[in-house]
């Protein structure tokens, strides 16, 4: 295998289906056996340069779309639920944020010797997904037809032993709604959720990062098109969907799909995605709501995090962590003020950590400390 090089997979495998090439079709055009194409699609064998050549040719790639760096066993994973785009910054500023955290594992109160479980082999399919959500459900004790809500989804992040971090970072166009990271070299997740988000959105994202806790082995698009569909499949199984499906009429959809929204404190995108997942396995005709789903009438704002756990004011620092603790059963700030107190570090580490200004990091720094 090239040194640090892999075949970009996804890349690889779309170019092929454009280009109508199959894997034996693949190995005659390349002149190598059906094994070895097998061999690099499943990335135990790596082409040599002559071949890596003739493949970016053939398929139109070039050598950096074709391949991709592996990532250092000690660089933290990454992961965005963002209504923006990722680049580069803030890619290298959370990757930062890894770095960081990984003093604080030491400080965590979980089992350093068992790794919780994950998925065998996560894929996004129908129904996989339908027979994963079922099994997760089960084991919080939650029916297919009921509500799932916040204490569920965080008593499985527990489980799980991964580390909540909430934090207010505004409600800017582009800010980050959750941020997953993983540190590989330690096996903990860390997962910051920003509490300034719609609450329907909130537990889209919560859900989503769950995807994420069950299957560390999917990466880069992948590993969001997996937790994205998850998330709605978790949110609003199969069981509801078909009894959605069967009350909605053309003149009620809307209407009908936010009464659900507002019942199961879930995002209408969440549920009209679900709905025509439904539909779409099971032959029958999608619910199609065309220019509505643009307007007002389908995405008129929920109330935001902020405004039920603290009123709509802005919490003081004794507030925020006592809620923040309580509702979240989060480990995190414990960790951060035995840390502190150990380390004699200051303020600045709770201000570099949290992504927060100096003076909310001062004020927080003074209650733990």
């Amino acid at each position: 295998m090239m040194m640090n090089k892999t075949l970009n997979l996804n890349v690889l495998k779309t170019a092929m289906d454009h280009a109508d090439i199959n894997q034996a079709q693949l190995a005659t055009e390349l002149d190598v056996s059906k094994e070895t194409v097998l061999d690099w699609l499943q990335a135990t064998v790596f082409p040599s340069p002559d071949k890596l050549l003739k493949l970016g040719l053939l398929l139109g790639l070039s050598f950096d779309e074709l391949v991709k760096p592996i990532a250092s066993p000690s660089v933290p994973v990454v992961a965005f639920g963002k209504k923006g785009s990722t680049t580069a910054t803030n890619i290298a500023h959370a990757k930062n944020l890894g770095r960081m955290l990984t003093v604080l594992v030491p400080y965590v109160p979980y089992d350093e010797f068992i790794q919780p479980a994950t998925l065998k082999k996560p894929v996004n399919d129908y129904v996989y997904l339908q027979k994963i959500v079922a099994k997760i459900r089960a084991e919080i004790g939650v029916g297919l037809t009921d509500v799932l809500d916040f204490r569920h989804l965080i008593k499985k992040f527990n489980e799980l032993q991964a580390v909540l971090i909430p934090v207010l970072w505004g409600q800017q166009e582009n800010h980050d709604n959750a941020l997953h990271i993983y540190l590989p070299d330690s096996m903990t997740t860390w997962i910051y959720l920003n509490l300034d988000s719609e609450i329907h959105d909130f537990k889209f994202w919560m859900a989503h990062e769950l995807g994420h806790v069950y299957a560390p082995s999917l990466t880069d698009n992948e590993a969001e098109a997996f937790a994205d569909a998850f998330a709605t499949a978790l949110l609003f199984p199969e069981p509801l969907a078909k009894s959605a499906y069967e009350a909605i009429t053309q003149r009620e959809q809307i209407e009908t799909i936010h009464q659900l929204a507002q019942q199961l404190m879930i995002s209408p995108r969440s549920i009209y995605s679900e709905l025509n997942k439904y539909a779409h396995y099971h032959h029958l005709p999608e619910v199609d709501l065309g220019k509505a789903m643009v307007t007002e009438q389908f995405h008129h704002p929920f109330s935001r995090l902020t405004e039920i756990l603290f009123d709509g004011k802005t919490p003081t620092p004794v507030v925020y962590l006592k809620t923040t603790a309580q509702i979240f059963d989060t480990p995190f700030f414990e960790t951060l003020q035995k840390y502190l107190v150990e380390t004699k570090k200051s303020a600045g580490f709770i201000q570099n950590i949290l992504d927060i200004p100096l003076l909310d990091a001062q004020a927080i720094y003074t209650e733990l400390c």
